[in-house]
């Protein structure tokens, strides 16, 4: 099929994902989301809330070939991106390319690496291709990264410049799971084995490489209103004019609120978009986008709360 409908498939996947993992609905859909729209995920959460099981079950799911690289202090640029190596025996220099030419890119615990190494990543992330030695390598059509980092642990870390973190289109947080989920998660382990076995649980293809094109495509036709359009616009002006932020959100920052929104709400099966789904997707798109005062900062005010004040702020049309 060259353009899949977008709500059974939303569902499908939803339910090749719960094979494995328990919960975290919402972080889900807004990977899907960010997928569905082309870009870059940051997930963040403490260790052992399922992050990089989530990515492995997504590219299984997608059937996506994927690579996972674990960040760390000594990593080089040429660890990920590739180098030449000679060959004695053709007394040549061959190219050996690396872990970034994939579908999918998990980079484990990315504030592990020195910014060196972390911007290794920026060229790929923001125009699909590598530059080796002069000479451009494209990536494939789905390339997508999901990064992890742990946002309690700052000891041997070097936190994302602006630069690097406004690449990624989302900031995800996967947080603990409710009772009921571990619940299931404990009793799952009681009676398999091993609960994030992909092959075991029977994790496969939801969706062939040739239908992605077209889920992509049926969302980016979503109808958007003048008035929604306008709302999206007075979002983003607004957090520039917000007393506790020291820097707003930037004209790209709007780009991906509406391409997020739409794709969420093409996802769900909705005929066109609302202030609502915008708002759903408020807090994933700009809460790594805002730098907040020290006083605000001093104060115990996040991100987060900053983009509750604005969709309350800000007048929503009807």
């Amino acid at each position: 099929m060259s353009e899949p409908q977008l709500v059974p498939v939303h569902g499908r996947l939803r339910a090749e994902i719960g094979k494995v993992v328990v919960g975290q609905g919402a972080a889900v859909d807004e990977i899907l989301a960010a997928f569905v729209a082309g870009g870059h995920v940051l997930l963040e959460g403490v260790p052992g809330v399922a992050k990089t099981l989530i990515a492995k079950a997504l590219a299984r799911s997608l059937d996506l070939r994927a690579t996972r690289v674990q960040f760390t202090p000594d990593l080089m640029p040429a660890d990920i991106l590739g180098t030449s190596v000679f060959r004695p025996n053709t007394g040549s220099f061959e190219l050996v390319r690396g872990p970034v030419f994939t579908d999918l890119l998990l980079a484990d615990e990315v504030n592990r690496s020195p910014p060196k190494t972390q911007a290794a990543l920026l060229e790929a992330m923001e125009e699909r291709q590598v530059t080796l030695e002069g000479t451009r390598h494209p990536l494939g059509p789905f390339f997508f990264v999901i990064a992890t980092q742990n946002p309690v642990e700052y000891e041997g870390t070097w936190p994302l410049p602006e630069a690097q973190i406004d690449r990624f289109l989302v900031k995800v947080r996967v947080g603990y799971p409710s009772d009921a989920e571990e619940a299931e998660l404990l009793r799952r382990a009681s009676e398999s084995g091993d609960p994030s076995d992909l092959a075991a649980k029977g994790v496969g293809p939801v969706l062939g490489q040739g239908d992605l094109a077209g889920l992509r495509a049926a969302a980016r036709r979503l109808p958007v209103s003048p008035a929604v359009l306008h709302y999206v616009g007075c979002l983003v002006r607004e957090t520039r004019a917000m007393a506790r932020v020291r820097l707003g959100a930037s004209p790209r920052a709007g780009l991906a609120l509406l391409a997020v929104s739409r794709s969420l709400a093409a996802l769900r099966g909705a005929e066109w978009l609302s202030p609502d789904d915008v708002k759903a997707v408020a807090h994933p798109v700009l809460r790594h986008r805002l730098l907040l005062r020290p006083e605000a900062e001093l104060e115990g005010a996040t991100a987060d709360d900053v983009v509750d004040e604005l969709l309350s702020s800000v007048e929503v049309p009807r």
